[in-house]
């Protein structure tokens, strides 16, 4: 019998990936292919939805060609993705209507005001667990429809359709035969009703858009269809999708109600498991779909911090402290402490649980004695600070203390930083072996559909250990107040 495995496809925010992984969960081969950023104008962000599939048609072929494989060696595809990227096209031709919206861009900030101004925040959260703002697709579906040419009159005709980036790599691997996402990415959208499990008519009224535009809503764990592509030389079952952070929570197997992940990629994102119910957050956080396997839904709370990782890059790109992100925790070791210096990294405004698309990055206590390490050091703890903000208002929703934080993503391998995390949380930071949970969430969604792992069970066997940071500082309580101080003074900067 010749070896089985599945393909994770990772379209993530500023690349395209893929990976290979055996039956003991182990990575075999990567591709990995940066694709462009595109920014009309301040706040606007914006992807070419041509090279969002041609970038992962290629990582596709260079992760299989690693290792010699074919179509007849997977056993399931999974996909992953970055979530509420929006993209409008035409079901006959194919082609977009207009560049795909990202999720960072802010162009209807305003109109989000708008809804907030006519008292519309409890409707909205308590149909989809979500706030207002301008992070979801809901917004950007009818900013497309307005304002690109055409596009309503077309969509009120029933000529274009509407998908998140899963849903987009789903029709071109089908060749437009299968026009689906799962229930994780159709929580995003803020046009999902997240206690009927359907797409709701009095949202899709209130921002003016056509039922007939959305993709069918599917479970994380199922085969959807299989390829059609000549990627392939053979046809292979698409059978697992969830959005990234979703896909995380399940790689690194917080299955349980109260267990929490974080993800330090280009964003932070903390998720946690809260089992058969959404709660509804009292603390600005977001109550989403996790997964959906069989007739089981899984729902978590989030918190999203928009700029987490991307912190570092804007040192090295904008300040020019470090010549490559991975300098950055040896420039910080250069210091025993920030020097009192507090950095909020709120470069694109502030995410949960403050919500404050009117803050601005904001470096405070500097004084003659300030270095580049000093700030480098308050940049790592800023994101460990606005971690634990995301932490304790979700330990005051769901009622439940954090017993661990299990870490993944770019920064997680920054030991600074985790060392620092678990003194903000006063609790154990837990790396895993394998830190590229996203695309193994992925993974196993696709092999548990097709029978290629038989349970989770079998999954929490694989799960394993890399580094455990115990908390070593007894009290930090004074470090706490003056980073509340900070948050203040970055809040409403530019309003």
């Amino acid at each position: 019998m010749e070896e089985k495995y599945i393909l994770a496809l990772d379209a993530g925010t500023t690349s395209s990936r893929a990976i290979v992984f055996n039956h003991k969960g182990e990575i075999c081969a990567t591709g990995q292919k940066e694709f462009t950023q595109i920014f009309p104008q301040s706040g606007w962000v914006e992807h070419n939805p041509h090279e969002i599939w041609s970038s992962q048609a290629s990582v596709i072929a260079e992760a299989i060609t690693k290792i010699g494989i074919n179509g007849t060696n997977i056993a399931a595809i999974g996909i992953t993705n970055q979530r509420e990227t929006t993209l409008v096209w035409d079901r006959k031709t194919g082609e977009p209507v207009y560049n795909a919206i990202v999720w960072q861009d802010r162009r209807t900030s305003e109109y989000c005001d708008n809804l907030k101004n006519e008292g519309l925040i409890p409707f909205i959260r308590e149909k989809t667990g979500l706030v207002i703002d301008a992070y979801f697709s809901a917004t950007k579906i009818k900013w497309i429809l307005d304002n690109v040419p055409g596009a309503r009159d077309k969509a009120n005709r029933g000529e274009l359709v509407f998908g998140t980036v899963d849903t987009w790599l789903v029709w071109q691997l089908t060749r437009g035969e299968r026009h689906i996402t799962d229930v994780s990415n159709a929580s995003r959208t803020m046009l999902f009703n997240i206690n009927t499990m359907e797409w709701d008519d009095d949202l899709l009224k209130l921002f003016d858009i056509p039922t007939s535009i959305l993709p069918e809503v599917c479970d994380s764990s199922s085969v959807y269809g299989h390829t059609k592509t000549t990627i392939f030389a053979s046809k292979v079952p698409i059978a697992g999708i969830a959005g990234d952070q979703q896909a995380a929570l399940f790689g690194q197997l917080c299955t349980e109600p109260g267990m929490v992940k974080n993800t330090y990629g280009t964003g932070c994102f903390i998720l946690m498991n809260t089992g058969n119910r959404p709660v509804i957050s009292k603390n600005n956080l977001i109550s989403t779909i996790a997964w959906k396997i069989g007739d089981k839904t899984t729902y978590a709370l989030e918190g999203s911090i928009f700029i987490g990782g991307a912190i570092v890059q804007w040192l090295r790109d904008g300040l020019k402290i470090i010549k490559s992100s991975s300098e950055i925790e040896a420039l910080a070791r250069e210091v025993p402490d920030s020097g009192d210096v507090y950095f909020v990294p709120a470069l694109t405004g502030l995410g949960a649980p403050y919500w404050d698309q009117y803050a601005r990055g904001t470096i405070v206590g500097i004084s003659r004695g300030t270095t580049g390490a000093h700030i480098a050091r308050a940049a790592l703890e800023g994101i460990a600070f606005l971690t634990g903000d995301v932490i304790n208002a979700m330990a005051l929703d769901a009622e439940t203390g954090l017993k661990e934080l299990r870490v993944d993503g770019g920064a997680s391998r920054n030991n600074l930083l985790m060392q620092f995390q678990a003194e903000v949380l006063s609790k154990k930071v837990i790396r895993p072996e394998v830190t590229e949970t996203t695309a193994l969430g992925a993974a196993y969604l696709a092999g548990l559909a097709v029978g290629f792992w038989e349970n989770i069970d079998e999954l929490k066997q694989q799960w394993s250990v890399e580094r455990v940071f115990e908390p070593e500082k007894a009290d930090m309580q004074i470090e706490k107040k003056k980073w509340q101080q900070a948050i203040y003074k970055a809040q409403a900067w530019i309003r």
